[in-house]
């Protein structure tokens, strides 16, 4: 993408503006958050398949986002192949295992009993899609060389919120998963060293008897997240 002959500043006017009144932009706020609060982490997926061009899509939007330098510091391994899914599965759960047998530690095992997260992942192999995230900590310009990538974990949190809101405005739901260490994924998918896998997200349709924990619908209050100066 990026040539060191083509490295400069050129100003284009802005290609899209919105222009709303007060009252436009508070209805738009309210239907987004109304739209972002129907979002639910499931773990029961069906295996109804999901077309490849709608997690395409989705994908796109989140490689829209803002990133630092504009390097774009992300990429998306999108996973429909059983075997690769089982292959994903069985690693992330032996990691899963130690995480709950003592590397967690007490504490941590305690805040996700209201969860009711355990080793056990048959999502990873039940929902017809996995994505999983990775990190590029750098690039390489054409010519092979390296170039740094900057606010790296900040970009790439930003695309995978771009990426969760798209997959549920798609009619999709998810589950997002952090086994720990997640480097067996860059072996099982040929990702390179410069890569740092962050995240696992299952994409699917929920069951018709899908459960959420009841502590996921407390969410803080305003006052709580945020202050006006």
């Amino acid at each position: 993408m990026f040539a060191r002959t083509a490295l400069s500043y050129d100003p284009l006017p802005l290609p899209d503006r919105t222009d709303l009144s007060p009252a436009e932009m508070q209805d738009k706020a309210e239907a987004f958050l109304k739209h972002m609060q129907q979002r639910h982490t499931v773990r029961d997926f069906t295996d109804q398949p999901v077309e490849r061009s709608v997690i395409e899509t989705c994908i796109r939007t989140a490689g829209s986002a803002p990133s630092g330098a504009n390097h774009q510091p992300w990429f998306f391994a999108a996973i429909s192949d059983p075997a690769l899914k089982a292959r994903i599965r069985e690693e992330a759960e032996e990691e899963e295992r130690r995480f709950y047998e003592g590397g967690a530690g007490d504490e941590w095992i305690k805040a996700l009993e209201p969860i009711g997260t355990d080793a056990h992942k048959p999502h990873l192999t039940i929902a017809p899609w996995l994505i999983v995230v990775f990190a590029q900590r750098w690039g390489e310009f054409d010519d092979g060389t390296r170039y740094k990538n900057y606010y790296v974990p900040e970009s790439v949190n930003i695309a995978t919120g771009f990426l969760l809101a798209a997959l549920h405005t798609a009619g999709l739901s998810t589950l997002t998963h952090t086994p720990n260490p997640m480097k067996f994924l860059n072996g099982a998918l040929g990702r390179p060293a410069s890569e740092k896998p962050t995240m696992i997200i299952a994409v699917g349709h929920p069951t018709a008897d899908a459960t959420v924990p009841s502590v996921a619908k407390m969410k803080k209050p305003l006052e709580e997240i945020s202050a006006f100066f």
